[in-house]
């Protein structure tokens, strides 16, 4: 969809608010291709070693494969770590995708994600299409952090966020279901709306913004 500048705006994190995830999920589909230690890259609001990597961008997903095969019994084929790591995702509930649509008819909405090319090029593209949409449907603009090379909660990624869409910080009402998220936010001047574990992002009431 195509901005409206005279909207107030609403910036979404995916995972956590938008996207049910589960760490464990991902850490037993590891552990069952031969890692012993998933949870030493695994870590519910931020990745280590070439999880982190792949999500900052600094590595390719083919990069990412060819470093995590060590770690892995041999024959593991590119597929089955795709799959694995995809297990990290649950799904979205059509409910969210309803509620981001009827949010669109008022808002300009964003989504800012620390998320990786391997995700979002196959689950996260299919879980928003389950309403009969594309993902782009319902968002007027997104940052990933595999594409900015950057990675929440630095501040260098709010800022890319602010100069890609032409966004006062004042003006943007964040959420997210890390405090840390929403901490980095607010020093720079976002209004932001912490995400609980078990809440639903429409069920929160939206702080005012300067727009």
């Amino acid at each position: 969809m195509n901005p409206d500048t005279n909207k107030p705006t609403l910036l979404f994190d995916l995972g956590g608010v938008i996207m049910d995830i589960k760490r464990e999920n991902c850490v037993a589909s590891m552990r069952r291709l031969g890692m012993e230690d998933p949870g030493q890259f695994l870590g519910d609001y931020g990745q280590k070693g070439p999880f982190l990597a792949l999500e900052k961008g600094e590595i390719t997903p083919e990069e990412f494969r060819v470093q995590l095969r060590p770690y892995l019994r041999e024959g593991v084929t590119d597929a089955e770590i795709d799959a694995a790591f995809n297990d990290f995702l649950i799904g979205i509930p059509v409910e969210r995708l309803r509620r981001l649509e009827a949010l669109h008819r008022d808002y300009a909405i964003y989504m800012l994600s620390n998320t990786n090319k391997i995700m979002w090029d196959s689950r996260i593209a299919e879980e928003f299409r389950k309403d009969g949409h594309d993902r782009d449907y319902y968002f007027d603009g997104c940052v990933t952090s595999f594409e900015a090379r950057c990675y929440k909660p630095d501040a260098a990624i709010f800022r890319e966020t602010l100069r890609k869409f032409g966004l006062n910080a004042p003006d943007v009402v964040f959420f997210d279901d890390s405090q840390a998220n929403c901490d980095a936010a607010a020093r720079l001047g976002f209004k932001t709306v912490w995400v609980a574990p078990g809440q639903e992002f429409y069920n929160l009431e939206i702080p005012r913004s300067e727009a």
